[in-house]
């Protein structure tokens, strides 16, 4: 049998901030709700306000933006404009800015 999990914010999220060495303009806060989670594996929904800061991932990361408006500029490449239903993949040593224009929902899934 086939198990299905739903992907919908339930209860309260866990919020942060961009650590304040990275970030690089704004007072961005993230909200994630994570629906569910395995050794190695997070699937859930983030959620973020306006701002701008570096990332750097050792992971892989699938996204699919459901609302907002956000940039992803690699370091060294060109600018990714990301809007509801746009998907992206990203991939362990990627390192950019994450810059949200406005405030941005995505579901994700992350692997180790």
């Amino acid at each position: 049998m086939t198990k299905t999990q739903q992907v919908l914010p339930l209860g309260d999220p866990e919020v942060s901030r961009p650590d304040p060495a990275r970030l690089i303009a704004g007072d961005p806060e993230h909200r994630t709700w994570l629906t569910d989670e395995a050794p190695g594996l997070w699937c859930g929904v983030w959620q973020s306000t306006p701002g701008a800061w570096r990332v750097a991932y050792d992971e892989w990361e699938y996204f699919r933006l459901t609302d907002g408006l956000s940039i992803l500029t690699p370091d060294g490449g060109d600018p990714i404009t990301l809007r509801p239903g746009d998907a992206h993949v990203i991939r362990p040593g990627f390192t950019g800015i994450w810059e949200v224009v406005e405030t941005t929902t995505k579901d994700f899934v992350i692997r180790l």
